[in-house]
């Protein structure tokens, strides 16, 4: 991989199964859990880009489609490629495999914003 891109890896266990996460009844990945994993990717990609501690970046958008059913005890990659940088915002290709091949692919949107002060305008909000 280059530095416009990069993998982050997961084995499948019981906390992210679609019955454990509430969006399904069968013990496979979870499609919350591939997009967490691939937005994971993203981020530390964006984060590396950065290469500032003042600021970081915040999900705005995530488009998957999940295609392939993934087991327990199985090695997932995600792996986020950036596509276009346009000011503060960041544009993602994303896609998960698994041995068998792609089990999910799609993209993802982040901005920059100063830590320090998002985490402020959060905590306000419900400081009244």
């Amino acid at each position: 991989m280059n530095e416009k891109s990069l993998s982050v890896k997961l084995k499948v266990d019981e906390e992210n199964l679609a019955v454990s996460m509430g969006s399904g009844s069968l013990m496979v990945l979870a499609t919350p859990a591939v997009a967490a994993l691939m937005e994971n990717a993203a981020a530390k990609l964006a984060d590396n880009i950065l290469n500032d501690e003042e600021l970081t970046t915040v999900g705005t958008m995530i488009s998957i489609e999940h295609t392939s059913p993934t087991p327990i005890n199985a090695e997932v990659t995600a792996t986020a490629v950036l596509t276009k940088t346009e000011g503060r915002m960041f544009y993602f290709d994303v896609f998960a495999e698994d041995k068998k091949g792609e089990i999910a692919k799609g993209t993802h949107t982040r901005v920059s914003v100063n830590s320090e002060k998002f985490q402020l305008k959060a905590d306000d909000k419900y400081n009244e």
